[in-house]
């Protein structure tokens, strides 16, 4: 009988030895991401002139830091429109992620969008400055532009103000909720709120996500001869792959 007790506790204890080391994440992380989606909208805006563009990227985390860098890309037109030669927006960010106390975290980093050979005067490359508090599902987020916004003479100082939460309802499915304002210094009339209504479900092999996205805006338009209103209230549909 002793020896039955003793070869349950070692299993016990073997079986809860690799579950841990399931669940222990490794010092280093590196995925890849691949994606389309039906119309790029970045803060409420359309940066594909409400087309579908082509996106993907890669990321690397340092667990134990809780350091992390990444970058990605994305398929545009709204540089192109605006009288520049570039049709690609290419991200490079880092930053520090942690636990301050339980269910409260926070993440801080600097994160600088690229527009090759943009030649727009000024130009369209920015950085930004941002820092996150989050509470279970629920976060706010600020982001602070250390140079001129996205091309706008004298918007150094610009910020955007990110509230939202992602809610895991079951059965792989996230819903999805935003609001935003961003405030453009010394061009008040650029300054909008946008918000956005979803939900994400991971379908295993891809994630999908389905949203209601708008903002209360008409001051950004697309070329002419339509001059479409790019952050008019649309339904916008992507798909990732993760690897």
């Amino acid at each position: 009988m002793k020896k039955i007790y003793l070869a349950t506790a070692l299993l016990s204890l073997f079986s809860a030895g690799s579950a841990f080391a399931e669940d222990a994440k490794p010092d280093n992380e590196v995925s890849f991401n691949l994606g389309i989606v039906s119309d790029y909208r970045y803060r409420g805006i359309s940066q594909s002139r409400l087309q579908p563009a082509l996106q993907g990227g890669a990321d690397y985390t340092n667990n134990p830091t809780g350091f992390y860098a990444g970058t990605w890309l994305s398929s545009i037109k709204w540089i192109t429109d605006a009288g520049g030669s570039d049709d690609v927006e290419w991200d490079l960010y880092a930053g520090k992620r942690g636990e301050i106390v339980k269910d409260l975290s926070y993440d801080v980093g600097v994160l600088s969008y690229v527009y090759p050979s943009n030649g727009l005067h000024p130009s369209a490359n920015t950085t930004e400055l941002y820092a996150q508090l989050s509470y279970g599902p629920v976060y706010a987020k600020y982001s602070y532009a250390v140079t001129d916004l996205f091309g706008v003479a004298d918007s150094k100082g610009s910020g955007y103000l990110d509230l939202g939460g992602n809610f895991d309802v079951g059965d792989g499915f996230t819903i999805n909720v935003h609001a935003g304002h961003q405030t453009v210094s010394n061009s008040s009339n650029l300054s909008y709120t946008d918000w956005k209504v979803g939900v994400t479900k991971d379908f295993g092999v891809v994630t999908g996500a389905l949203a209601v996205i708008g903002t209360n805006t008409s001051s950004y338009v697309g070329p002419a001869p339509d001059f479409k209103n790019l952050g008019k209230t649309s339904l916008v549909l992507s798909v990732t792959k993760t690897f």
